[in-house]
This record gives structure tokens, sequence and C-alpha cells, in this order.
């Protein structure tokens, strides 16, 4: 077994994952990534057939179960009625309800919203000073976003932001007992709001998410209200914190670039070229071969979607950004039957909100070189320092 060592936490690796990733794949394209104590697959081929292999899953597997520790019962209890953390039949039971209330008319309908949160947002930018594009724009766009899809006020907004970036470090690399506290504390207030604005619903229901995934039914079968607070708050976090880092992400990579419009090709570009997740694990609940490695039951697996998305057998000099490319689709949102529920969302966001910020703003430029944050699984900029 060919192992490689790669801290996640490398200052040279948060920069610039992608020369790793490129090593990586020449050499495996399967390897046992020491710093993870897992197999690690790197091409596209591999990804795209794993993350379809119904061999794998999210689920833990009952033997590998560890008692919760104490100081994180809120946030596992909230994990544990996530549909991203099971498979069928629970999973298909709580996707199948989930879609009955975020139908693709309800997002489509959404977008006149992100068109007035972005002039409102672009209506504030500073003149003639340098400003943070991330915390102005990106980050707001999604959160203001989600609190109208949910039906929650939008003044709710730096709660939304504060529980949600909590709750999201517990996947990053070296998470320490201060973040298990602040993502715990956040899982209980975020839990306790939902609880009390659901029942609210129950009585008082309006033409809002919440409202339509308490009403939703399918044989039968309904939203208990903790499978109903699970489901918001992976709403949340799961699309409101990836479509911040690829706004950042994609701005970014624009103002590198020449692109003379934002069309839908320019933003699965951007998600190809430099994604906002790059990593995605999986249990293996059989035997499995993968390249020349097998996967043992209870083994887990690294499906690296930032190195497949530079795979050179599928994309031609997949380290340049070409906003003309027409290839094999990315695999930025995932695949199989945990296929970002989302994404639809994701991707009206971006084009909407994109498209509105450098046509109102052809000048913005960088005002400094922008680093990306020590946060991996997550690939996204600390800062975006701008300029109009």
């Amino acid at each position: 077994m060919i192992t490689l060592d790669q801290s996640p936490l490398d200052p040279a690796f948060v920069q610039d994952p992608y020369r790793f990733y490129d090593t990586a794949r020449a050499t495996g394209p399967v390897l046992y990534w020491n710093d993870y104590g897992m197999l690690a697959a790197f091409d596209h081929a591999t990804v795209h057939a794993l993350l379809r292999d119904k061999r794998l899953g999210r689920e833990i597997p009952d033997e590998l179960r560890m008692p919760v520790p104490d100081h994180l019962t809120d946030f596992y209890a909230v994990e544990e009625h996530s549909m991203l953390e099971h498979e069928p039949p629970r999973h298909t039971e709580l996707r199948g309800l989930v879609l009955r209330a975020f139908t693709s008319r309800r997002i489509a309908g959404l977008q006149g919203d992100i068109e007035e949160i972005c002039a409102d947002l672009i209506a504030r930018f500073p003149r003639d000073a340098d400003f943070d594009l991330i915390p102005a724009y990106c980050t707001e766009v999604p959160v203001r976003v989600i609190a109208r899809l949910l039906g929650v006020p939008e003044e709710m907004g730096p709660d939304l932001l504060r529980w949600s970036s909590a709750m999201v470090a517990m996947y990053q690399a070296g998470r320490d007992r201060a973040i298990e506290d602040a993502a715990n504390t956040a899982a209980r207030e975020f839990s306790d709001f939902l609880r009390g604005y659901i029942d609210a619903r129950r009585d008082d229901p309006r033409d809002d998410l919440i409202t339509r995934l308490i009403a939703a039914e399918e044989d039968g079968q309904k939203l208990s209200t903790n499978s109903l607070i699970g489901t918001c708050v992976l709403l949340l976090n799961a699309g409101h914190e990836a479509t911040v880092h690829s706004l950042g992400n994609a701005v970014h990579c624009l103002l590198q670039n020449s692109v003379p419009a934002i069309t839908p090709q320019v933003v699965e570009e951007v998600l190809r070229f430099d994604p906002p997740l790059h990593m995605f694990t999986r249990y293996a609940y059989e035997q499995v071969t993968v390249g020349d490695q097998t996967l043992s039951p209870g083994d887990q697996v690294a499906l690296m979607l930032g190195a497949a998305g530079r795979d050179p057998a599928v994309y031609t000099a997949p380290d340049r950004f070409d906003p003309d490319r027409k290839a094999t689709a990315h695999l930025a949102f995932g695949g199989g039957m945990h296929f970002c529920v989302g994404a639809p969302l994701a991707r009206l966001e971006m084009q909407v909100a994109l498209t509105a910020l450098f046509d109102a703003c052809p000048d913005l430029h960088e005002a400094d070189a922008p680093r990306y944050a020590d946060s991996f699984h997550f690939h996204k900029l600390e800062q975006l320092m701008v300029r109009l």
C-alpha cells in the first residue's frame, strides 16, 4: 500500500492544495493518507464511482458507534436527525419529504428576492475605500436568502451566521475542545429557536419552507419536530456555508480572468476550478475494491472532490480557468443519493449575485492579495479586500 503524508494544517497546502492533489493523483490515484488514517481517492473516475456506490455511505456502522461525550450531546442530537448522516430507508424518507417542500418552482421564485438583496448590499459598498467583500456581500447574500426561504426574520442573520459557523467548524482539520463547546452551544441555541418557531408555524402557517416542511407528507409519513430541526439546520449549514465560500472563490477567480458575462457555464467552471468543499468521506458497508486497494466493512475513504475537478484525464489544461469550457460535469455538489439537495438554489444564487456584482461594479478590483483560511476540508478565503 502506498502511503503519503500531508498535514491539512500546513500553510503551503492551505494556500494551494492542488499541487499536492496532482502528485497524489499521479502516484495513486488511490493512496493511504496517513494524516487522516484512511484511503483517499484523488481521480475523477474513482470519486465519481464511489459517490454512487451503494456499498458505501455516510451513516456510521453500528459497530463503530461510540458513546457521545457529555459536552457534545446537543450537537449530535441535531446530527442524529440530519438526512446527510443517514442511508436508506431513513435517508429516502427524509429526502423525499424535503423535496416535496424544496421544489424547483419555489427556488425559481426566489430570483427576485436574490436580486433585491444583492442590489441592497451593493448600494451599501463604500466608495474610494478598501473593504472586505466576504462579510459585505458573499456572506450576506446566502444568509438573507436562506432566512427568507425558511421564513425566519432576516434580522436573525447574525445569529444564523454565528450558529452555522460554530457548527460547521466541527468538520475542519484540527478541531479542539473550544470548537466542540462552541458547536454544542450553537446547536442547542439553534434547536431551541427552531423548536419555538416550528410550534408557532403549526398554528400560523405561512408561505415559507418551514410551513411547507410541516405540511409535507409521503405515504402517511411526516417529519417529526426533531427531524424538522435537523433538516433546517442542514439547509442552513450545508447550503449557506458552501455558497459563501463559492462566491468568495468565484469573485477572486473572475477578478483574475477576463470574463465578458456571467453565464451558467462560467458558474460551473468556477465550481470545478476552485470548489468550496474538497473532501467528503464514506464508510464501507461491505468489502469494496478501490483501485488496487481494498476497503473492509467499517473502513472510511476520503473522496477528494477538489482533486477530481483538476483531473487531466477529464479536463484539458485543468489548472487553467476556462469560461468557455465544455466538459464532463464537475463533482462540487457530490453525487449519488447524497447529491446536494440545495444545488439548484446555490447555482441560482451564484448566477444572480455574480451578475449583479460585476454589472454594478465594473471597476471592482482586489486591493490586496487574498489568502485562504486554515479551514480544510473547506476551501475558503479569509478575506477578500477590494476597492471600487
